[in-house]
């Protein structure tokens, strides 16, 4: 087998082919090398202004979210809510309102990754405490209790607070955090 390979005679070409022919090489492997370095280079640099501005959006929508959620799982917007679903009973409105805060809760549960751990916190707190009261309130209530007896006695507990509402302190707490997101 016999190959063929040309044999380039350098003493046969002109100086200036030969010339450029050195000089494209040369650009050639500056430009490689420059594209190397830069591609290096915007692997170290730190994140840039742009995908700080979309974290910052997406923690400001996470906020967003989670007041929403907040204030849908709110003792006297449930009872406003689902009130008029015109259920008969006490306990079929227990039900409803336990099942409607599981399901707003796991629809925000995505949001934990953008808000802080004490926000978090107090989102999760305030869903515990709300199903605590309804279940607390529909089991002082007499078997045979009528929704609206429920919607009733779960709104005067609610008024007769202290220290307010946890969904209005919540509320204020994930209002302030966003806040200073905003800064």
């Amino acid at each position: 087998m016999l190959i063929f390979a040309p044999v380039i005679n350098l003493k046969g070409m002109e100086s200036s082919i030969f010339s450029l022919v050195i000089a494209i090489i040369a650009f050639l492997l500056s430009g490689v090398t420059l594209f190397l370095w830069l591609k290096e280079r915007n692997t170290k640099q730190p994140k840039s202004a742009s995908a700080d501005d979309t974290t910052r959006h997406l923690q400001l929508q996470a906020y967003e979210r989670l007041v929403l959620f907040s204030e849908r799982i709110s003792i006297p917007n449930l009872v406003s809510r689902l009130s008029q679903s015109g259920l008969p009973s006490a306990r079929e409105m227990q039900m409803l309102m336990l099942e409607s805060i599981k399901q707003e809760f796991e629809y925000n549960a995505s949001q934990q990754i953008y808000v802080s751990p004490v926000a978090w916190e107090a989102v999760k707190n305030l869903k515990e405490q709300n199903m605590l009261l309804i279940n607390q309130v529909a089991s002082a209530l007499p078997p045979d209790a009528k929704a609206i007896d429920l919607g009733k006695t779960l709104l005067e507990v609610v008024m007769n607070q202290k220290k307010g509402a946890l969904h209005t302190i919540v509320l204020e707490a994930l209002n302030y955090e966003a806040r200073k997101l905003m800064k």
